[in-house]
């Protein structure tokens, strides 16, 4: 069983650490699986990556912690390149892709807004958007204002860490969509209502709608930053879906998605894209045929017979029979808590459930601060036998 050091990477790690800003000499890439997954090719297996691999429940991230403010490591090039490449170094030879180490927070904080990483919160915006009048505040349409001039720091953790992975995987990039952002800009964190910002919907609409469209502008500018520093491919995480009802996520969110994907792929067409619209359980027909995104990650609520069923339907109901949408997900997380033979079987039923083709495999949602790390490994591993049983 391979492990990471022992000694503590938080004791060699600095803000002036030596990195690689060389965008033109990155390395061949060795594993192409999660890519080709992707674009809807045939593979030997399914690929398989977590969201948040990158995290709490890893002691050598929190050793970084230690001594390091979250945001600082997001904004800390050679800090963020370490806790992405953490996992790849535990899992060696496990993980098909690495998403780099950021926060879909830090949108709004390049718009103007301050947020805190409040241990034993989450994110706190103390200076909120409480009414349209303080959408004044935001920075984004003074002139002479640059998303890639204030999120540079991120485009060179990416360069970097393209450097770092030595090709070992494709490096993922990523945003949070515009209403889940608008939600956290408004209520000023988490909520179990949402009621604020949801006020802005039904009391504010043509301002919701300025706020939104000036968010997707930034997250579209982002993800276009991202791949040109060296994201092979970007996902986008809606992760407040669910908030919304169906007209409502017509209207609210739907749109932007579309907006975004529509913009990336004007300017990198090769480059595949997710969207993960968490609790939208009506919307699957809406994203496969109304969006350009290649790939569709489904919450663990989610039966994936049915869902690749809903999905085939409506390309074919929509005229777009010849176009592939990859599923991906959904074991839920919290099955990693379960013992090592419940996650081997929970994994081979997802893996056939999902079929032999187009399917990424990931957990539901993210990976909990309290997951072992080798209840990962043994769902990695189950993932890789699984999923190669199914391939003739």
């Amino acid at each position: 069983m391979q492990m990471p050091p022992t000694s503590s990477v938080a004791d060699s790690i600095t803000e002036n650490a030596s990195v690689n800003f060389d965008t033109a000499s990155f390395p061949t890439l060795q594993n192409d699986l999660y890519l080709r997954t992707a674009r809807g090719e045939k593979t030997e297996r399914a690929p398989v990556w977590c969201m948040r691999q990158a995290g709490r429940y890893l002691p050598e991230f929190r050793a970084i912690r230690v001594e390091n403010e979250f945001f600082k490591v997001c904004r800390t090039p050679a800090l963020a390149t370490e806790v992405t490449v953490q996992p790849m170094r535990r899992y060696a030879g496990l993980l098909d892709a690495a998403i780099i180490f950021s926060d879909i927070l830090v949108i709004p904080q390049a718009m103007g807004l301050e947020v805190q990483m409040v241990p034993g919160k989450g994110p706190h915006l103390p200076d909120p958007l409480r009414t349209p009048a303080d959408m004044a505040r935001l920075v984004d349409a003074r002139p002479g204002y640059s998303v890639d001039r204030e999120l540079d720091y991120v485009y060179k953790a990416i360069t970097n860490t393209r450097h770092a992975l030595q090709g070992q995987v494709p490096l993922l990039g990523f945003i949070g969509a515009p209403w889940t952002l608008m939600a956290y800009m408004v209520e000023g964190g988490g909520s179990k209502t949402f009621a604020l910002a949801k006020a802005w919907l039904f009391g504010h609409r043509q301002a919701a709608h300025e706020l939104l469209s000036r968010i997707a502008n930034a997250a579209a500018e982002f993800l276009i930053g991202q791949v040109r520093a060296g994201a092979q491919a970007v996902q986008v995480f809606e992760s407040w879906a669910g908030e919304l009802g169906p007209a409502d996520f017509a209207e609210f969110s739907l749109p932007y998605l579309a907006k975004i994907a529509a913009r990336v792929k004007s300017q990198c067409p090769g480059v595949p894209m997710t969207v993960f619209a968490k609790g939208a359980h009506y919307a699957l027909e809406q994203l496969a045929t109304e969006t350009v995104y290649d790939v569709i990650s489904l919450d663990w609520t989610l039966d994936p017979v049915a869902a690749r069923q809903r999905v085939d339907a409506a390309l074919q109901s929509a005229g777009q029979q010849g176009r592939t949408v990859v599923l991906q997900g959904n074991l839920d997380p919290t099955v990693l808590f379960g013992d090592a033979e419940t996650i081997r079987q929970r994994t081979a039923e997802m893996c056939r459930a999902f079929g032999p083709a187009g399917h990424i495999a990931n957990l539901g949602h993210g990976m909990m601060p309290g997951h072992s790390p080798e209840h990962l490994r043994v769902f990695l591993e189950a993932v890789h036998e699984s999923s190669s049983a199914l391939r003739p």
